[in-house]
């Protein structure tokens, strides 16, 4: 018996973490044409990197399961730039509508070298921006997004770089490849 397939694939923006569309949207099904895997988790629409994928069900729940507590990291260009206090505040928790949200940790960083993004994140000429590397243990409803908003900086563009154990490496935006299972996210042996 095959043990569980684990792909790593880089989503696009404005791809939907589903291989069923509405109204002519890309899904995955666009991109991956492997049978029988679905997303471990989700990445917005209009946020883009690294995505997961598996066939084995039990797998795609401890990948998604909060109680694992996968770290993600993410990119973020963020208007505006972020005072140490600002950072701080990310660190500490800031209150969200569904309650209190941190980040495990958070760091202002230089321009990442990344693929050109289509459409391109709208430039205004009197608003600096600015790079921070966020870490999450938890992935609420585009709460990277909101926690930013709520210390003044919304996020322009975001890019989920890992989770957990794997990372996103050199794909290309639309590529995918396969990925191994650490043992600690293996199924038991009946």
């Amino acid at each position: 018996m095959r043990g569980a397939r684990l792909l790593r694939f880089n989503k696009p923006f404005g791809v939907l973490c589903q291989f069923t569309g509405a109204a002519g949207r890309p899904t995955l099904a666009d991109f991956i044409s492997v049978p029988d895997v679905y997303a471990a988790g989700r990445l917005d629409a209009d946020s883009e990197g690294l995505l997961l994928l598996t066939d084995d069900g039990p797998l795609q729940h401890r990948i998604a399961d909060p109680r694992l507590q996968l770290s993600k990291t993410y990119r973020a260009q963020v208007e505006g730039e972020p005072s140490p206090h600002t950072l701080e505040r990310l660190r500490r928790g800031v209150r969200l509508r569904d309650g209190p949200a941190r980040a495990v940790a958070v760091k202002l960083i230089a321009e990442p070298a990344l693929w050109p993004r289509h459409p391109p994140v709208r430039f205004r000429k009197n608003v600096p921006t600015a790079w921070m590397e966020i870490v999450l243990a938890e992935g609420r409803n585009r709460q990277l997004r909101r926690m930013t908003a709520a210390v003044g900086h919304p996020t322009l563009r975001l890019v989920r770089v890992a989770i957990g154990p794997w990372a996103l490496g050199n794909l290309k935006p639309g590529e995918w490849a396969e990925a191994e299972v650490p043992p600690r996210l293996r199924r038991p042996a009946p």
